[in-house]
């Protein structure tokens, strides 16, 4: 078979096709599409990259990409890479936080309110408060606001945090290389090429990082359908709840490796 970058510059000349054309309908930059053709591997970004780019310009030149990546594995790609599998969103809820009984601290506070309310009939009841000192029982009872205002404070914090998850998915319209980061540094997709028509699961977290190798994606955040500017460099974003979807520099994007 001749070499990789021998088939894309002989089937690009026989079809009298310029690099700058080529750049404009793959969005990869010229520079890349040269160094493909050279062979010139340390001129890219990495091995993931080169795979993405080989088959979107074989592709645009009507070649088969999947033989050309597997030619590019079996002879220029060393070691492999290690990828977890796509996590599905849990079932049951669309993937939402299961709701819980009541916290142990919670449970706790009422019993302790509940029993000073107790403590107090009682006393009254009984005569034990003392006429000269009326003042013993209001300190009970701000001892019970105290209480029942911290167990609120508890309660409307779960909400907060409940209230920061973020809802995300992806929904490619060409093929794309996505690295999604999650959580404590979780490979939600740990570097994969998603293909045309495909759907990712919900993936719900507090903050996302995400490198995408093409702008070929529409992104859905809690639901609402995002595009992805063009641009021939990955591209890449960090989204929370409340700085919504804020790009990132290349020094930044997450690579998954």
């Amino acid at each position: 078979m001749p070499e990789i970058g021998a088939t894309l510059r002989e089937a690009r000349m026989r079809a009298r096709i310029d690099v700058s054309e080529i750049e404009a309908q793959t969005k990869i930059r010229a520079k890349y599409l040269r160094a493909l053709e050279n062979e010139e591997w340390s001129l890219l970004p990495g091995p993931t990259f080169v795979k993405s780019f080989l088959r979107t310009y074989a592709q645009a030149l009507g070649l088969d990409g999947k033989a050309l990546v597997e030619e590019y594995r079996l002879h220029h790609e060393r070691g492999n890479e290690a990828f977890e599998p796509i996590v599905a969103a849990p079932r049951g809820g669309r993937g939402r936080p299961t709701r819980q009984g009541p916290s142990r601290g919670y449970l706790l506070a009422v019993s302790l309110v509940g029993g000073l309310i107790v403590l107090l009939i009682v006393l009254l009841a009984t005569g034990g408060g003392s006429p000269g000192k009326p003042a013993a029982p209001a300190a009970k009872t701000t001892t019970s606001g105290s209480t029942s205002s911290h167990t609120s404070t508890a309660v409307t914090s779960g909400h907060a945090r409940a209230a920061a998850i973020v809802a995300l998915s992806l929904k490619p319209s060409a093929t794309v290389y996505v690295c999604l980061i999650g959580d404590h540094g979780r490979k939600l997709i740990p570097g994969l090429e998603l293909l045309a028509g495909e759907s990712t699961p919900t993936y719900h977290a507090r903050h996302f990082t995400l490198t995408l190798g093409n702008s070929s994606v529409t992104m859905y955040v809690d639901g609402r359908a995002r595009s992805v500017p063009p641009s021939s460099e990955p591209i890449g974003y960090s989204i929370t709840k409340s700085r919504g979807r804020k790009p990132l520099a290349a020094a930044q994007l997450p690579t998954c490796k």
